[in-house]
């Protein structure tokens, strides 16, 4: 017995380190790194440089919606093998009905540029059969040019996109939220005056031809002729439309985050100049988050059924907020960035519950090149993941899955980290004055379709990735085999 038990204890340590064996710089031909993940399709995305996939099920088809930063020092406008011309990065279209086998559609370039001065780094997409001015079975598309500009396009035909109206007189851009059954959306603006080079912009987009401005928002000591400290930039917002009546802002990416919460009726209808009293009497919570951490996602997970509660009177159900760091510097030169889950039931007294960090150890990350630390959650709403499962995108370290049934603690039970290729773009630091650089995946951002496929795209210029759940995570997220 004695002997059983020290073999097996050696067979343990021995898979344990065969399994922490991974490459410190991956090549080209190494096969992905995976658990409970696999690869279904993959597009080059011609090898642009990508920030934000948005999946939108047109009819009997399913569209994916790529916005790209801008070139790159090397490729600052790649060719479009379809127009074999070169083209500033913009968003590039996808029809994904077959996930096994992506068809490119086509390519709308964007602002010249590079890195984020230039290109369309975001994308919605809504029917418009809620809008103010309803158009069934008509698809826009809402992307910010650079960041001089948004714009709304006409995506029904999604081979042939149309521009229909452009909104300009901005310095700045980011990431939009565009509520489909409203047409209200939260531009993410830089607006003359402001403090911060980002800030909130409300627009009604229910007739996309004829936009119309609402109110500017931010924190109070971002508006124009405040003096003092100025709060962290937006980064973005998430709506729960006028059934939820909540948006969910996040401030900062790596850094004195901040999250507060609106009352969205009263957001739209208040008083719209932009005085302290006007700013402050949407907010119904806030949130002001370590100096090493940002808000780059702030993704509500409302009436969760926590399963240690289920008995009690009060409180079995709980609010909860997700949010996700991003990652900024490169090779964990950085305070880590992570997601944190803040239980919101009392949401003018907001706490930080737990939280999720993909483990560096075994996985050489930092010395991988590139950034290793969190960006992004998927943010559908559909209820094939909702508050089952969120899927992180973690940069070189891929795709995470994260079991969140039980926000109080939530656990990994998958990931997926894409091959390198010929096109994957190297990421640089500084050491004693010269460059190091490395080629290295850098997943950005993530989305999931109602069928339960889910897209990761690379900053580095790897593509998109199309994935499918198994084993123990499929099963977590009450997938059919």
């Amino acid at each position: 017995m004695l002997f059983r038990t020290i073999a097996a204890a050696i067979m343990l340590f021995a898979s344990a380190a065969q399994a922490e064996v991974r490459p410190t710089t991956p090549k080209i031909g190494d096969p992905p790194e995976a658990q409970n993940m696999r690869l279904v399709g993959w597009d080059s995305l011609q090898a642009r440089s990508a920030y934000q996939p948005t999946i939108q099920k047109q009819g009997k088809r399913y569209i994916a919606y790529i916005g790209h930063h801008g070139g790159t020092n090397k490729v600052a406008m790649p060719v479009n093998p379809m127009t074999g011309k070169a083209e500033p990065n913009g968003t590039s279209i996808i029809d994904v009905t077959d996930p096994k086998h992506p068809k490119y559609l086509s390519h709308i370039p964007g602002e010249p540029g590079l890195f984020e001065d230039g290109g369309a780094q975001m994308v919605r997409v809504c029917e418009g059969t809620n809008f103010s001015k309803p158009a069934p079975g008509t698809f826009y598309m809402l992307r910010p040019f650079g960041n001089s500009a948004h714009e709304i396009w006409n995506v029904t035909d999604p081979a042939k996109p149309a521009l229909i109206s452009r909104l300009t007189g901005i310095k700045g851009t980011h990431k939009n939220w565009w509520e489909c059954e409203t047409g209200i959306a939260y531009l993410v603006s830089g607006a003359e005056g402001w403090r911060v080079p980002r800030m909130t912009q409300v627009y009604d987009l229910g007739d996309p031809a004829n936009p119309k401005f609402i109110r500017n928002f931010g924190l109070v000591g971002q508006e124009p002729g405040a003096t003092g400290p100025v709060p962290t930039m937006l980064h973005g917002a998430i709506s729960t439309g006028p059934k939820g009546n909540r948006v969910y802002f996040g401030y900062g990416t790596n850094g004195s985050g901040i999250v507060q919460i609106v009352d969205r009726e009263r957001l739209l209808k208040g008083a719209a100049d932009p005085t302290p009293e006007n700013l402050l009497y949407p907010q119904v919570g806030r949130m002001d988050l370590s100096p090493l951490i940002g808000a780059h996602t702030t993704y509500p997970m409302l009436g969760v059924p926590v399963p240690a509660f289920l008995h009690d009177k009060i409180g079995a159900k709980r609010d909860f907020l997700m949010i996700v760091n991003e990652q900024i510097l490169n090779e964990c030169l950085e305070a880590r960035q992570m997601v944190w889950f803040a239980d919101i039931t009392a949401e003018a007294k907001g706490m930080v519950v737990s939280n999720y960090t993909a483990p560096e150890n075994g996985g050489n990350f930092c010395a991988r090149g590139g950034r290793f630390g969190s960006h992004a959650s998927n943010e559908s709403f559909e209820p094939v993941y909702r508050n089952k499962m969120a899927f992180i995108s973690y940069f070189n370290g891929g795709v995470r899955a994260l079991d969140i049934r039980n926000p109080f603690q939530p656990k990994e039970v998958g990931y997926f980290i894409p091959s390198i290729t010929k096109d994957t773009d190297e990421r640089c630091v500084k050491v004693d004055g010269k460059d190091r650089c490395k080629v290295a995946i850098q997943t950005n951002n993530v989305e999931t379709d109602d069928r339960g496929y889910i897209y990761i795209v690379d900053r580095a210029n790897t593509g998109m990735h199309i994935l499918e759940l198994t084993g123990e995570a499929r099963k977590a997220a009450g997938l059919p085999n």
